[in-house]
């Protein structure tokens, strides 16, 4: 199951999003070689956050491993946000940043989603290492802070429909469901791969920092949403004042008037 669009009118220029999907790719390309080895390795080593790195473990390198010194590195903290596994990590991400991320900063301005999004980084961050913390294995990817991202946008948007792809062998569909079903259903899947990771010494999927991201999103969005930029977007809430076609077309002609 796999999102394809939103019926969420997008009403200012999501200057960050675009930015923060920019950083992304420029990072696969330019510090990862696009996912090609030694580079991709060396990347994952350097700029990835190691939880046994950050409590000061010191580690000799095994096969899978990076090597850790013991000496925390809290630049990781930021950096891992920008790094990726594979092709399918960053562009799956960047598909997400790309469906909710605009109405999420539209909800409070550019400034305030930075702001936002780092610290939503930095929980999902947390959250990882205090659950996995002896782990050398390295965590990379914007997960977390999308993570945040999805949570900030359940809160703010329940009702709005999201619509999915979804491939069954040669057979494919697609529908719509309110945001609260499809990201209810994406947290509960993280729940369920978290709690079944414990104890776990093998690498995969960091469900904890998505995990640790949603709620740090769905909680701080009480804090970083502007009352006013939200009066004037038709869907909040639960409630919605008018239809998704309708209110895209007056919103395309209020951005007509200011050219």
């Amino acid at each position: 199951m796999f999102p394809i669009r939103d019926e969420n009118p997008q009403i200012n220029i999501p200057y960050v999003t675009y930015a923060l999907i920019a950083l992304n790719t420029l990072a696969w390309f330019a510090l990862q070689g696009f996912g090609q080895e030694p580079g991709l390795s060396q990347s994952v080593c350097n700029f990835g956050l190691i939880p046994a790195d950050i409590r000061g473990i010191e580690l000799a390198a095994s096969p899978g491993f990076c090597a850790v010194d013991g000496r925390p590195d809290w630049g990781t903290t930021i950096s891992s946000m920008f790094m990726h596994g594979s092709w399918m990590h960053i562009i799956g991400n960047m598909w997400f940043l790309w469906i909710f991320g605009n109405n999420v900063e539209d909800a409070m301005g550019s400034a305030r989603f930075l702001a936002f999004y780092l610290i939503c980084g930095l929980a999902a961050a947390a959250t990882q290492v205090f659950f996995d913390a002896d782990s050398a294995i390295p965590m990379v990817g914007a997960s977390g802070a999308i993570g945040g991202v999805m949570g900030a946008y359940i809160v703010l948007y329940p009702r709005v429909h999201v619509h999915l792809f979804i491939f069954l062998g040669i057979i494919f569909y697609t529908f719509a469901v309110p945001a609260i079903a499809m990201l209810g259903y994406w947290i509960a899947v993280q729940l369920i791969g978290g709690f079944s990771s414990i104890g776990s010494d093998e690498g995969g999927v960091a469900f904890w920092a998505h995990i640790g991201g949603f709620v740090a999103g769905a909680a701080l969005i009480l804090v970083f949403k502007n009352e006013q930029l939200l009066a004037g977007h038709p869907y909040r809430g639960w409630t919605q004042k008018e239809h998704a076609d309708a209110a895209w077309k007056r919103i395309r002609e209020k951005r007509g008037s200011w050219h």
